[in-house]
């Protein structure tokens, strides 16, 4: 049990399992804002070009409710479409959004590896450049003690 515990903490504790939180934290906080926009704004626009007072609104009555003497008796069985349609605008909304940061987060890290293999192949040459000058500078020193011991040997 001690194993499995100890498994479970070098798990927690990894950078992706915190990212990951963070993630689904950022997201509950975005869903809420992406449901405030459908609720209070196109909800109310799609309202009004169906002529109903909200989205959430559309139903279809498959039974009406029965009231005796103003109190229900029965509830309306109905099945409210609109509740559902709102759903499906907050994950578009929310399913491109995610699209669009992950694309702009694609494309980053594709310029920034483009930009390091730049960088790596302009060092690659500045050595290739560099090392025939080194050789060059060993054959110089050897000519020049060669003549030093020339002289020397006179």
């Amino acid at each position: 049990m001690k194993k499995f515990f100890q498994e479970f903490k070098e798990f927690a504790m990894k950078g992706n399992v915190l990212d990951m939180a963070v993630g689904v934290v950022v997201g509950g906080a975005f869903k809420e804002i992406v449901t405030a926009l459908v609720n209070n704004i196109i909800n109310p626009l799609i309202g009004a070009m169906t002529g109903q007072g909200n989205l959430s609104d559309l139903k279809y009555v498959i039974s009406k409710a029965v009231v005796e003497n103003g109190v229900e008796i029965v509830p309306e069985n109905a099945v409210t479409y609109g509740v559902f349609l709102q759903s499906i605008i907050d994950f578009l909304i929310i399913a491109f959004s995610i699209f669009v940061a992950l694309k702009v987060m694609m494309n980053a890290e594709k310029k920034l590896q483009d930009l390091l293999h730049k960088k790596k192949e302009e060092e690659e040459k500045a050595e290739e450049s560099a090392a025939p000058v080194e050789d060059e500078i060993s054959v110089l020193k050897e000519i020049r003690d060669m003549l030093k011991e020339d002289k020397k040997a006179e």
